[in-house]
């Protein structure tokens, strides 16, 4: 057995909300073992808009052991509860892909297997009825999950957040550099790589101090300053699948519909998204260039509004994609460097989460293994596509043919992993999470329901019950789901009770 050769420095280009999660967590986990630097410029603004997140963000919080109340007070933030799709099936309709649990299963089957069977006699009751998390969401209600409280469904509550990535980055940025993470003042002027193998030696700065180190994270954004512009990795381009290429932020006043939730209305061209926090909402339209050019796009969004704004809008441009390789010799690309997926299912900083614990798990040293490369970027390939494939569904599975977006959407030919999770659905309600994919069977299920595709069939076994003993079962869920909405206080008072921000 060979002398391990462990790295010694570790450079992270870049800040935001990616850079300082990344320092954050090596910070916490490594306790000075690396010595490392993250370098950020003042003059090279982030996009700072509001952030939705999902529930695996709580792992991320809990690693760095962040009390959660002051978290959220730091950050302005609120609760989330899940994500209400609006006009997306068709216009006027709605419906919530809520977190956590739906029903309770009976005996082998899940509960939705007997509302297609209740749905089938028509007798069927809203499907948000068999979820505590939709129904709260549809009440305005929050309550932390009760985990002293047996098979209740208070006990079954799965929430997030929804918070100001501005303020985050700033938590973090404190949070790090109290645990010996250095910051660096400026911009990268140049790269400079190796000549016998290509590898990244150092950066230099613009004022030409030359920063070296043995690991390189690359959070410079959409520049991918080091994994694209250094390296030249290559990009997927999935385009064809996910056509919107454009998007504008502007936050602007609270209103008084303060939702533990997060909002997606679909548009003519894209959809538009809320995020209420504290202190303001955040409102951005993402739209497709081809079908809405960038001035009708800003009046569609202040149109739409619910406060007063105030900003003027934030304009950005992307590509659906990922990097052909996120990890690249002795380069890994984390956050928007790697690979960008709309905001639709708030996955953004699950996946710098996820490729910050995929790093720690398959640390490298100075050998460079190329096995553990490959294995990290197998993983983060099977990620994104599944994320990308949950994504696409929305917009596959509409009904809308009153627009040319919303016709190319629902016609186009899709990726033969998600068209395989389709035909299985359709088949007979059954869906399968796949290795460790994000999303859950639950979410799938809210989605392909929400987005009008009834299977053809359900589970036979499902046939053992009458429909009297379904119809008890699915109105004893629906029951006790809704006594306990009943006593759950609001979202807002919730906050002002525990985590509240300080004027």
């Amino acid at each position: 057995m060979s002398a391990v050769r462990p790295l010694k420095r570790i450079v992270i280009v870049g800040g935001g909300s990616s850079g300082w999660m990344a320092a954050a967590l090596l910070g916490r986990l490594f306790q000075g073992l690396y010595d490392i630097t993250l370098i950020e410029s003042a003059d090279i603004g982030t996009i700072g808009v509001g952030e939705a997140t999902i529930p695996a963000i709580k792992k991320f919080n809990e690693l760095l052991g962040l009390d959660e109340n002051e978290f959220m007070a730091r950050t302005q933030a609120t609760f989330k509860l899940g994500i209400q799709f609006v006009d997306w099936l068709r216009k006027g309709e709605s419906y919530i892909h809520g977190f956590g649990v739906i029903g309770q299963d009976w005996e082998w089957l899940r509960c939705h297997h007997y509302w297609l069977r209740a749905h089938e006699r028509g007798r069927a009751g809203d499907f948000a009825a068999y979820s505590i998390n939709t129904a709260a969401a549809l009440e305005n209600k929050f309550v932390r999950a009760q985990t002293n409280m047996g098979d209740s469904p208070l006990s079954q509550i799965a929430h997030a957040f929804q918070f100001d990535a501005a303020s985050f980055a700033r938590f973090l940025s404190g949070y790090a550099q109290d645990r010996g993470i250095k910051r660096r003042e400026g911009t990268v002027a140049d790269v400079t790589l190796r000549g016998n193998d290509g590898f990244i030696e150092s950066v230099t700065m613009a004022d030409g101090e030359v920063i070296g180190a043995d690991l390189f994270i690359d959070c410079s954004g959409f520049r991918a300053l080091l994994i694209e512009g250094a390296l030249g990795t290559g990009f997927e381009d999935w385009s064809h699948w996910l056509p919107c290429d454009r998007a504008m932020a502007m936050p602007c006043a609270r209103s008084d519909d303060f939702t533990p939730y997060t909002r997606s209305t679909a548009h003519d061209a894209g959809w538009q998204w809320r995020i209420p926090l504290q202190h303001r909402t955040g409102n951005g339209h993402v739209y497709c260039s081809r079908f809405i050019d960038d001035d009708a796009a800003e009046r569609v969004l202040r149109e739409n509004l619910d406060g007063d704004p105030l900003a003027e809008p934030n304009r950005l441009r992307f590509t659906a994609g990922k990097r052909r390789k996120l990890w690249n010799r002795n380069c890994i690309a984390i956050g928007l460097a790697g690979g960008f997926l709309e905001p639709l299912e708030s996955t953004s900083l699950h996946l710098v989460q996820s490729g910050l614990i995929r790093l720690v798990r398959l640390f490298p040293d100075l050998d460079f293994d190329p096995a553990t490369i490959a294995e990290f970027n197998r993983q983060s390939d099977f990620e994104y596509e599944r994320i990308r494939d949950f994504i696409i569904l929305h917009y596959k599975a509409t009904q809308r043919d009153d627009t040319p977006f919303w016709t190319y959407c629902r016609t186009m030919e899709l990726p033969e992993t998600l068209q395989r999770k389709i035909d299985l659905w359709m088949a007979g309600g059954r869906i399968f999470r796949e290795d460790e994919e994000l999303f859950a069977e639950e979410s799938w299920i809210q989605v392909f329901l929400g987005q009008g595709l009834i299977p053809r069939s359900y589970d036979p076994q499902v046939m053992l019950k009458s429909d009297v003993q379904i119809e008890q079962y699915l109105g004893n869920i629906a029951a006790v789901i809704g006594k306990c909405v009943k006593v759950m206080p609001s979202h807002a008072e919730f906050i002002a009770k525990t985590c509240m921000a300080q004027s």
